[in-house]
Parts: C-alpha cells; structure tokens; sequence
C-alpha cells in the first residue's frame, strides 16, 4: 500500500523527454556502479526537484517454498508498519510533511520498492527505505493483522474469475519446482494461517541483503550525492540471495483442457496457451512478441478486430507473453465470454489462431506494429516513472543500460521472416492450454442457470 500524501505526488506529462534523451542516447546519460554492494543507477533528466526511486529484491513469493508459502507476501507487507526507532505513524507523519510516498509490493521472485519524493528530501526518503528494509520492528500485533488481512484478500480473491483462471493456467503450463507455477489459493489461505512471524524474521534475515538488490533513482538526481546518501544509509549491510534461474526451459504438457466452475459469473475468463521455453533475451522472443502484438494487442490487433468488433463476442480478448525476464515464460490468449457465447467465442479464438500461426503477419501488418511498438516505448519514456521503469526492467533481463538505445532499433530490424518463423518455431496450437473459470460446469460447458449475458 502506498503510504504518504498521494495528492501531493507530481504528474510530469513531459514528452519532451523521449524525444531529447533518444536523440542524446539515453545509455551516456546514466550512471551504473556498486554501492556497499548495491547495484545502483542515478539517471539524471530535465526535470527539476523530483526524484522517482524504484527498485527490487529478490524476495518474491517463489522463495517461500519449501518452507511456508505465504511468508514472503508477509515479510512485505509488515515492511510499512514501523522500524526498530519509528512506528509507523511517525513514519507516514514524515512522509505527508514533505508530499513524498514509499511503498514495497511483492511479486513472484522480487520485493519491489517504489518512491518518490523532492530532491531535497531525497536523504529523508532513502534513510527511510533504509531503515524499512533492514531494520523493520515487526511486532507481533502488527504482524497479526497483516497475517489476517493477507488471508482476507486470498478469501475474497476466491471467486474472481481471472484470478483463478491464472491460477489453473500458470500451474498446467509449469512443472513442480518452477518459480513461475503459482500455489493455489487454497495452499496460500491455509499456509497464512499458520505462518507464524518468526518465519517471518528467518525469511527477512536471509533474503533480504545488498548482494542482488537494484536501485534505480530517475529525476533531478544529484549523482555523487545521492551514491553518497545510499552508501551512508545502508552502510554494513549484508546478506541477499539471488533469483531463482531455473536450468532447463519450461515445457507445456498439453493439450488440456480445465474447467474452474464458479457460479453465478456473468461471464467466463478464457486463457489459452502454452510455455515458450524462452526468456525475454532469447533469440526468437523479440520476434515473437511482436507477431503476438500483431495478433493480439490492443484494438488494432486481431483478436479485438475479429472477435470482439466484428463478430460481437466478447468486450475483451488479447494475447501477450508473460513472466520471461528472469525464467522462461509463456504465451497466452486470455478473453471473456457470456456463458451462452462461450463455445462460439472459443471456436472463434481457435480459428483466427491457427490462420495466424499458419500464415503468419503480413507485410502491412508488421510495419505498423513495428512504429507503434517504437512509438510506445518512447512514449513510455516521456515521464521520469517510464525512464526509472524501463532502465529497472533492462536491469532485471540481464541488459545493461546501452538496451535503452539498442530496443528501438531491434524493433526496427526484425523481418517478416524472423517474425513468421519464430511463431512456428517456438508455438503449436495443437498442444495448448485451455482453462475456462466462471459459470462453467465440470466438463466446461456453460453451467446450467448461468447468466445468459449478451456483447
């Protein structure tokens, strides 16, 4: 959750930025170096007094196995609620006094950080990120109510159609031992429970360290100074572990289908797709996302084009690959259907999948997705969050900071070949994953009683 005074945040609408940090070449203008053994990146940028932090940890949800599951979720959200000197209201109270924020969020294999303050302030915030992450008070009342709170959240989660369809679709298309297969939520709800905060304070004292921590700091930053503030603050810190870099790629086991019956849902979520067995760095994963974008991407893709404008049957259907950067990933279609359309939407899905993985992208088709692909990035970079998302991204793909440039004109240089080919080489329509979850029987068919829905 974030903390401090969200209405006095700074929006920085500055697409000037884009235009000018492309042209200089946006590599020279950062700055990469180990501090106390962090990996730290100062990227200074026109914009004047504000700085935006972001970084990440390796402290995600797949280090909590083999021990309690729910732990790393835990470890993160008591880091808001006080260190060792300040509880958590002196804290916020000093956060509101400047207009800055702090917030952590975990994922599947990172604890990831996010600031923003004035550049005056920036010795306040970065003292504060400090002291929350190595010295958290984790008191026992506090660590109840996170504990009863988490499980709130994974109960009402329950009955959420895309939850659950990404829950049966992540667990059919990774094998036991994957970061990327999640736990259900019936393991994560009875794990919370029983979680208790001394795991809690193992869990922190082992994966929380300098060693594979990233720092990035996009804005009016003041370079040496803010080194000099990050190497005071955690000064003697230690420990960290790396992430979870699986040897061999994934591979799907299908075809299947699974069916997660949730009654009374005015629609039904559909995933399709299988594991690529490629991370983002791979040859052929460039080519293939954009073919996917092609396919699946936003109202000029396929998909919504077919499926959703011309034939009416469904508000929402996409495609995109997912959960690469660190492991290799998969590629999925994901929709949602009213019950009494659902077999209609689903032949319709299959049918313009397998003429796009038979024919491929056209010419026409490539060229425009290529400059939008361009253009969005660029675009992206437009604000001083986009930069310091974008540089933390590269970071976490393994890139060094020269990808900022290099991005643009990998778009740009792939051919149609490339792209046809990739999809070839690394998909099979034949072998994919099908989960439908909402009101759907057993065998997935429509539930009998379901919502008749309409477009």
């Amino acid at each position: 959750m974030i903390r401090g005074s969200s209405s006095r945040w700074y929006v920085l609408p500055i697409l000037a930025l884009a235009s000018a940090a492309a042209s200089a070449g946006m590599a020279g203008q950062g700055q990469r170096e180990s501090v106390g053994g962090i990996d730290v990146v100062t990227y200074p940028t026109g914009v004047k007094d504000v700085v935006v932090i972001v970084g990440a940890l390796p402290a995600g949800d797949a280090m909590g196995a083999p021990g309690n599951i729910a732990v790393p979720t835990l470890a993160g959200s008591m880091l808001d609620r006080g260190t060792k000197t300040l509880d958590q209201f002196a804290i916020a109270a000093q956060l509101d006094a400047v207009g800055a924020a702090i917030s952590f969020a975990v994922g599947t294999q990172s604890l990831e950080i996010r600031a923003k303050c004035l550049k005056k302030d920036l010795p306040l915030v970065m003292s504060l990120i400090a002291a929350e992450l190595r010295t958290p008070a984790l008191a026992p009342a506090e660590f109840a109510k996170a504990r009863q709170q988490f499980i709130g959240s994974l109960e009402s989660s329950l009955e959420n159609t895309e939850g659950r369809a990404g829950e049966a679709f992540g667990r059919a298309v990774y094998a036991d031992g994957n970061p990327n297969r999640p736990h259900t939520l019936a393991e994560y709800i009875a794990a919370a429970k029983s979680a208790t905060l001394e795991e809690t304070k193992t869990f922190i004292a082992k994966y929380y360290g300098p060693a594979h921590l990233t720092l990035v700091l996009v804005g009016d930053v003041p370079q040496p100074e803010a080194r000099a503030e990050i190497a005071r603050s955690f000064a003697g810190w230690t420990g960290g572990q790396d992430y979870i870099r699986p040897t061999t790629p994934g591979v799907s086991p299908g075809p299947r289908d699974i069916a997660v019956p949730l009654a009374g849902k005015p629609s039904v979520t559909v995933m399709l797709g299988q594991a690529t067995g490629l991370t983002y760095r791979d040859p052929d994963a460039l080519a293939l996302r954009v073919g996917t974008a092609v396919f699946g991407h936003g109202f000029t893709g396929r998909l919504m084009g077919i499926v959703r404008d011309k034939e009416g049957l469904t508000y929402n259907i996409g495609a995109g690959m997912a959960d690469d950067s660190i492991a290799s990933g998969d590629w999925e279609i994901s929709a949602s259907f009213a019950p009494a359309l659902l077999d209609k939407g689903i032949a319709s899905t299959r049918r313009e999948l397998d003429r796009w993985w038979a024919d491929g992208v056209t010419d026409a088709e490539l060229a425009d997705r290529k400059q939008g692909m361009v253009g969005g990035y660029l675009v992206g970079l437009s604000t001083t969050g986009g930069v310091a998302n974008a540089i933390l991204t590269a970071i976490e793909r393994g890139y060094d900071l020269n990808w900022l440039d290099q991005y643009p004109e990998a778009i740009k240089a792939l051919t149609r070949a490339q792209v046809n080919g990739a999809i070839k080489t690394h998909l099979n329509p034949a072998t994919m994953i099908l989960v439908k979850a909402g009101s759907v029987g057993a065998a997935g068919t429509p539930a009998a009683g379901a919502p008749a829905g309409s477009r």
